[in-house]
C-alpha cells in the first residue's frame, strides 16, 4: 500500500487542521489504518488506529480533540484535529498495516505556535 499525506502546516494554538491520506488501495481491504506523530527529540507515537475502518483507538493525548475519519470513494483518510497546542507540533505519518507488511506515507509537517 501507497500513502500520500498532506494538510500540514501552521496554526496558532487553539486552532484546528484537516491532514489527509491518499491510499493506493481501497481502505476497506486495509486491516488497519492510522496516525502516527513523531516530535523532535522524541520517538514516534501512536496519534489513532482504526480496524477496518470500523473500531478506533486514540492517543491519550489527543483524544477528544482528533477525530479520524475515511472517504472510501476518494480513498482517503482524515484525521482532523482541533484545539491544538504547542505540544501537537510533529511529523505526523499516515500507517497501514495489512496481512502482515506495514506502510509509511512520507510524513506531514504540523507546527502550533503563535
Amino acid at each position: 500500500v501507497q500513502l500520500q499525506a498532506s494538510g500540514g502546516g501552521l496554526v496558532q494554538p487553539g486552532g484546528s487542521l484537516r491532514l489527509s491520506c491518499i491510499t493506493s488501495a481501497r481502505m476497506s481491504d486495509i486491516n488497519i489504518m492510522g496516525w502516527y506523530r513523531q516530535a523532535p527529540g522524541k520517538e514516534r507515537e501512536l496519534v489513532v488506529i482504526i480496524s477496518n475502518m470500523r473500531s478506533t483507538h486514540y492517543g491519550d493525548s489527543v483524544e477528544g480533540r482528533f477525530t479520524i475519519s475515511g472517504d472510501n470513494a476518494k480513498n482517503t483518510l482524515y484525521l482532523e484535529m482541533n484545539s491544538l497546542s504547542p505540544e501537537d507540533t510533529a511529523v505526523y505519518y499516515c500507517n497501514a498495516w495489512n496481512r502482515g507488511i506495514t506502510s509509511w506515507g512520507q510524513g506531514t509537517q504540523v507546527t502550533v505556535s503563535s
